[in-house]
């Protein structure tokens, strides 16, 4: 039988779980997930910039994919080989997706959100929406490490 020979040093990390739609699930995905960063050695600017995306999109997972009963799943994958991580959310709520917000909007600064997305959007190369039958859908942000500064 022909199989792959694997490459040395061509590991690819991954994490999931599920947590409660809830304000403290979203906060224990958060710390989870730089938790589970650091232990895989990746870089301290990539940490700090995946802890936001994670807050922010499981925030919205919570404030705009909940419904009662069902929880939201966390994953990450790394690649270090590549310099990619990629953060997913799956919420239950398939109905709804988040919009990109446009890129001259203004934000009233005095409101306490609304500039979530624009976060995740700064932060990572790119992010997109894809449906998770049979009715949710997973929200998904690329990060690389940025080697310069």
């Amino acid at each position: 039988m022909n199989q792959a020979t694997p490459h040395v040093g061509a590991t690819v990390r991954t994490s999931t779980q599920l947590f409660s739609s809830t304000w403290r699930g979203a906060r224990l995905a958060r710390l989870l997930g730089v938790d589970e960063l650091r232990c895989w050695g990746a870089p301290e600017d990539l940490v700090e910039r995946a802890e936001i995306v994670i807050a922010e999109l499981a925030t919205n997972a919570v404030l705009h994919g909940r419904v009662p009963g069902r929880d939201f799943r966390f994953g990450m994958v790394f690649a270090p080989s590549a310099g990619c991580l990629r953060v997913e959310v799956t919420d239950a709520r398939g109905d709804v997706f988040p919009q990109a917000p446009p890129v001259c909007a203004t934000v009233d600064e005095l409101l306490p959100s609304g500039r979530g997305l624009a976060l995740v959007a700064a932060l990572s190369e790119h992010w997109d929406v894809v449906p998770y039958p049979p009715s949710g859908k997973t929200v998904r942000a690329v990060l690389s490490t940025r080697s310069g500064g």
